[in-house]
């Protein structure tokens, strides 16, 4: 039993490397060993950004009625004028990959760039499951619309979501690795049956002038004036954002792009440029036809066009025969796109979580988070019933809220490199992108309601694992200068060290603590000591390079410590100190005033805290042999 207890562990945390975990990062980790040409990347990242194909042309009619041509117009000139040009600027300042979350973690200071982050990670685990689930949804739709599909499936929609589901999982519990070659294939068969169903669609049109008259009509008799039909497709526009996914995978799969740093970033901006130029052709055109063609009751839930617009149309003018072929490969495709979406969520949390503390080491294995992961999109699937339309506005708050936070990242930064001009542009495009999030939100708050879950737990989470692990010897490496290696090696026998917390450092202070010493330890005074000062420079940080500094002053030898909490940093000194001379050495504290909890909670938040105590604890869970661990006196 114990052997299959082990074996399942093994099996269940495979790939985890706790040394991996120093450099995950915003520029971590390293780059893949294999990289492709950016056209054939743009194809890993378009399962998920072409395959909203199967479902946005039939949720714009739904949301715009027949205005959705129009408004998906507006909706391409925010992607290709908006969208785009500030990922591209991304691409130049991410080109490992980080995105435009690492971004605004550099922008923002200490604790305020590590919460900004915890939110932001809530908005893209909301855009990644929820891909999951809708693209399974919508594959359900396919599936059961299909004339040949057997009737025993007919009106099982959540089993068979929740059956693709545990497909998708089982594939990454198998060992899941980025299938470039498949998702060429997909990606090319795909883009060329929607080629084949839309230009099918416009011949019909054309040969039928009276469609188009019929839209028209509508149009004049339901909005009135040119002005009237703009200013609705503005306000319906927002509705559209599904159109707009991809550009922050797009980013996330830079590191795959063959090529030195500068080749890297040219080919990511080409990739996001081909590929907003392609989705934007097809989501015009899609859009315009569908609404001509397809009567409006067949958009409702429980329509044949509900979720599928361009395969009713497949089915309808090309036959059942390349309908099914065109639901086959959109099955395909969006199944492929959930595994997108799922790679996405295993690269981005352990690229900040437990880098934070905020998240067990196992965070970092590939299997124990997609069963993690799952289970959500399980409960999503069964909170929303399965269906595509009522999952829209959370996944477009999702995608809306990282291209703001794109916009704010880039217009900052622009500011700060003092290009004013360029800040302007951006902070136009952020506000235009701003109206579509708030807009957005207004008129489907379940969204945000969802990020809010989302983010409501990661906070609740990463606290408590930030409060479990605290304890934990947070320190990645100790670097000493040539100084303070001489004192190190010159102390010999019992080595003494002094905590003092600097003040004046000016002579007297020095004098006064050794003189405390001595009276509150029975320190003799022949025994040669070292003051031990340590300064918090980032408490938000979980691990920290420790870098100690000599310093001879006023004839006291002090060792200067940079980290970011005074209790790890003290007891990674002294186990550094220990296995560098074979001595265990002893330090000395005075006793602080103050109520323990306040203390705990300064030592979680700002680095400092009941030090003596802390560092006791640290070095206890560090070092299990008492004969081994070194000495905390108190008094």
């Amino acid at each position: 039993m114990v052997v299959r207890e082990g074996a399942f562990r093994a099996w269940l945390l495979h790939g985890l490397r706790h040394e991996d975990l120093k450099a995950l990062g915003p520029h971590g980790p390293r780059s893949p060993e294999k990289q492709y040409s950016w056209w054939r990347v743009m194809c890993l990242t378009g399962v998920d950004y072409f395959s909203s194909l199967g479902y946005q042309p039939g949720i714009a009619a739904l949301a715009a009625g027949s205005v959705a041509p129009v408004a998906t117009v507006l909706l391409v000139m925010l992607t290709l004028f908006g969208a785009l040009p500030v990922y591209r600027k991304v691409a130049v300042e991410s080109p490992y990959g980080q995105g435009s979350i690492a971004m605004l973690e550099g922008l923002a200071p200490r604790w305020w760039g590590k919460l900004i982050v915890l939110v932001l990670l809530g908005f893209a685990a909301t855009d990644f499951v929820i891909t999951i689930t809708l693209s399974a949804a919508d594959a359900t739709a396919h599936i059961l619309e299909n004339p040949f599909t057997p009737r025993v499936l007919s009106g099982q929609k959540i089993a068979v979501t929740l059956l693709l589901l545990a497909l998708l999982a089982g594939v990454f519990l198998k060992g899941f690795t980025e299938a470039i070659g498949i998702a060429v294939a997909l990606v090319g068969v795909y883009l060329a049956l929607n080629a084949v169903v839309v230009a099918t669609a416009f011949l019909h049109v054309l040969g039928h002038p009276e469609l188009i008259g019929n839209w028209e009509r509508m149009l004049t008799t339901q909005h009135g004036d040119p002005l009237g039909l703009i200013v609705v497709s503005l306000l319906v526009m927002p509705k559209l954002a599904l159109g707009m996914s991809g550009f922050e995978t797009g980013v996330a799969v830079m590191p795959l792009i063959q090529g030195d740093l500068a080749g890297r970033i040219a080919g990511a901006r080409r990739l996001l440029t081909a590929a907003a130029l392609i989705m934007s052709v097809f989501l015009i055109c899609s859009s315009l036809v569908t609404i001509i063609l397809i009567p409006e009751h067949e958009f409702q839930p429980g329509g044949r066009a509900n979720g599928r617009a361009l395969a009713y149309l497949a089915h309808a003018y090309l036959g059942n025969g390349f309908g099914t072929l065109y639901d086959v490969s959109t099955i395909t495709i969006l199944s492929f796109a959930g595994a997108s979406a799922m790679a996405g969520l295993i690269n981005l949390v352990p690229r900040y979580l437990p880098r934070y503390g905020m998240a067990p080491d196992w965070t970092s294995a590939v299997r124990p988070l997609v069963l993690v992961f799952t289970a959500v999109a399980v409960a999503i699937t069964l909170a929303f019933d399965a269906s595509v339309d009522a999952q829209g506005g959370a996944y477009a708050t999702g995608v809306l809220v990282l291209f703001l936070s794109a916009g704010v990242a880039v217009t900052v930064d622009a500011h700060k490199a003092g290009r004013h001009g360029r800040a302007r542009v951006f902070a136009l495009i952020t506000l235009v992108l701003a109206y579509t999030l708030v807009e957005n939100i207004r008129v489907r708050p379940e969204g945000v309601k969802i990020a809010s879950l989302f983010i409501a737990a990661i906070i609740v989470l990463s606290l408590i694992s930030r409060v479990t692990r605290s304890t934990e010897l947070r320190v990645s490496d100790v670097r000493l200068d040539t100084l303070a290696q001489e004192f190190i090696t010159e102390a010999s026998g019992e080595i003494h060290l002094i905590a003092n917390d600097p003040r004046r450092r000016d002579q007297a202070e020095y004098n006064e603590k050794l003189r405390e010493m001595w009276y509150t330890h029975r320190l003799r005074s022949a025994e040669p000591v070292m003051f031990v000062e340590v300064t918090v420079l980032d408490a938000s940080q979980f691990r920290s390079e420790l870098r100690v500094t000599g310093d001879l002053r006023y004839g006291h030898r002090i060792l200067r410590v940079e980290s970011a909490t005074v209790a790890n940093a003290l007891a990674a000194l002294l186990l550094y100190i220990r296995d560098r001379t074979g001595e265990v050495p002893d330090i000395y504290f005075q006793w602080g005033e103050g109520n323990p909890v306040v203390a705990m909670l300064r030592y979680l938040l700002f680095g400092g805290g009941d030090v003596p105590a802390l560092t006791r604890e640290v070095l206890r869970e560090a070092e299990p042999d008492p004969a081994r661990r070194p000495h905390v006196h108190v008094g």
